[in-house]
């Protein structure tokens, strides 16, 4: 069956919703008051409160198409089958259907609805360890389906684990899927290591609560969480054995083709597949209903990397980067392929021209600067030491690849063996401070950070009335153990005056005791009672509404705590420019 990317998402959501799952919308790709991610890397982010107990207004059986980021792989993308932005379709059971369900409507829909050969399913599962039992359920199951035991392959956790999120939380094995994608007969006996058998779906299976002492319980609210890889399975789908061969792919090629007048051949390959992974992510973090900026930090960073790599290799293919905008020429075409999935691309489209614009400028100069750098560094011993190489990647953006190839030109060595050793360096620090940083986790769902959530709350509408502007809405929002930040919409640096009476609004509001009420109503119910809804977001058609007291009222996902006399002292520490137009306050609990 050959099937678009489109119609491959059609399918899937019928297929659930006649088995009465619910449509949910896709979320943003920047997470809402998750400290520890950058971008949505699974459907499941925006689902934590739910799969931790909450009940969802939408019931207990959900399906979606999410778009998500993951730049864990980014050193992979050039190869066949890596991507940073693609699409996920997932399931899930919020304490309802099992593993036998679950396993079976996978079977089905891959080989009654897609109609895959069964013969070139393989499937793995947990094999257990001191602290889980083997997977012998999962295992039944799949034989139950007349699975080979032979395609069956047990793993252990680094494999068929997932979780917790964080230290603590829901957590369970999982069993995973592949499809066996070469032309070559079908092996009687699979090898997970072998990169001809590739992962479509992953069935996980929430059944444990990791403790803080590091042991395990049965979780009394067992959830699955499915994930399947819309481009991948299209690739498959298609009789293709390269993703970057099927239809959302195929126009970005082509561009790239006429823009740097190059023909994609075996040799730079990689090349058009960085430039239209990378530039896909950067449109679509650009068009994102909490879009952000290329910047040195956070997501910026991310997205500014995106941008310069493709520029990088856009100069690799022979292009004069001073002669086109060669990232905007790319993104028209990206934003005309995924205008009907994310309407607002189109809506957002100048916007996100402009920023690729005034990035490539900065490139070009930081380029210049780099490359006089390099001239000095090579006229003083006319050589590139592993310092001066890692100087010119950190400060100025050089790609490795880069730097050797301007050594290469010049005629002089480089110490790449010294700059891999200061590159680890590098990593090691950063992992460090990203663990320190995103300590707690997805399941932290601490006494602390449910206060910081009500907190929040109280911080909007107090910013609405002491500032005497209604039109302040929420631009984004996290929180972590240690504080909460707040970015809203503001055209300008609040007072030292105005921050102590957001200050004092705030401490009152907590003084005075008021109860934190959830109700349940139509999305058209809420909005029409006052409920403050964030820019941009969407939201499902039913929602879960959080009153403090008669004080504020807003659409929010949760967790709350129930009366505001268990917050203690609120405090302001900094408050700041986040973007223009856009303010952030950071603030404390004491």
């Amino acid at each position: 069956m050959t099937l678009t990317t489109k119609e491959l998402k059609r399918k899937y959501l019928e297929f659930f919703k006649k088995r009465d799952h619910v449509i949910i919308e896709s979320s943003s790709l920047i997470p809402d008051n998750d400290p520890t991610v950058l971008f949505t890397t699974a459907g499941m982010h925006p689902l934590v409160p739910f799969l931790l107990g909450q009940r969802h207004p939408l019931g207990n059986r959900l399906v979606n198409v999410q778009k998500c980021i993951r730049t864990g792989d980014i050193d992979e993308v050039g190869d066949n089958s890596h991507l940073t932005f693609f699409e996920m379709l997932g399931n899930w059971s919020l304490g309802d259907y099992f593993k036998k369900e679950s396993i079976n409507f996978s079977f089905e829909f891959l080989t009654k609805e897609l109609n895959l050969d069964k013969k070139r399913l393989a499937v793995t599962c947990f094999k257990g360890d001191e602290f889980a039992p083997k997977d012998q359920e999962a295992y039944d199951i799949w034989r139950s389906l007349n699975i080979d035991e032979k395609k069956i392959a047990f793993l252990g956790k680094k494999d068929n684990w997932w979780g917790p999120a964080g230290e603590t939380g829901p957590c369970g094995p999982d069993t995973e899927i592949f499809y066996w994608a070469s032309d070559e007969e079908v092996p009687s006996v699979f090898r997970p290591e072998d990169k001809r058998w590739v992962e479509i779906w992953n069935n996980v299976f929430m059944q444990y609560n990791k403790n803080k002492d590091g042991s395990y319980s049965e979780l009394k609210q067992k959830n699955v969480d499915t994930g399947l890889g819309v481009e991948r399975v299209s690739m498959i789908l298609q009789g293709k054995t390269n993703v970057y061969d099927i239809e959302v792919f195929k126009p970005i090629i082509k561009k790239i083709e006429e823009i740097t007048n190059t023909i994609e051949d075996g040799d730079n390959s990689k090349s058009f597949k960085i430039i239209s992974d990378h530039l896909r992510s950067a449109v679509m973090i650009l068009g994102d209903e909490r879009g952000v900026v290329p910047s040195n930090m956070d997501q910026g960073y991310i997205l500014r990397r995106f941008i310069r790599r493709s520029l990088r290799h856009f100069r690799l293919l022979g292009l004069d980067l001073t002669k086109i905008d060669a990232t905007v020429e790319v993104a028209k075409i990206i934003i005309e392929l995924n205008k009907e999935s994310y309407p607002l691309l189109k809506k957002r489209e100048d916007f996100i021209i402009s920023e690729l614009r005034k990035e490539e400028n900065k490139f070009q100069k930081t380029l210049d600067k780099g490359l006089r750098e390099f001239d000095k560094m090579i006229m003083k011993d006319n050589q590139i030491t592993s310092k001066e190489a890692f100087l010119l990647f950190q400060s100025y953006g050089f790609p490795i690849e880069m730097i050797e190839e301007l050594a290469k030109e010049r005629n002089v060595p480089i110490d790449i063996k010294g700059f891999n050793e200061e590159f680890l360096k590098h990593q090691e620090l950063s992992r460090k401070g990203a663990e320190k940083r995103f300590k707690g986790g997805l399941s932290e769902a601490s006494e602390i950070t449910t206060k910081y959530h009500t907190a929040t709350h109280i911080l909007a509408e107090a910013l609405r009335r002491v500032l005497k502007d209604e039109n302040i809405k929420q631009k984004g929002s996290n929180i972590t153990s240690e504080r909460l930040r707040y970015d809203f919409n503001f055209d300008r640096k609040l007072t030292d005056e105005e921050k102590k009476l957001v200050e004092d609004e705030v401490n009152k509001i907590i003084s005075l005791g008021l109860d934190v009420k959830r109700e349940e109503m139509s999305l058209n119910e809420a909005l029409n009672s006052g409920a403050q809804a964030e820019f941009g977001s969407k939201y499902p058609e039913r929602v879960s509404v959080y009153s403090i007291g008669n004080y504020s009222k807003e659409i929010c996902m949760g967790p709350h705590i129930s009366n505001t006399n268990q917050l203690g002292k609120f405090r302001i520490k900094k408050e700041q420019s986040s973007a223009a137009g856009i303010r952030r306050i950071k603030a404390i609990l004491e």
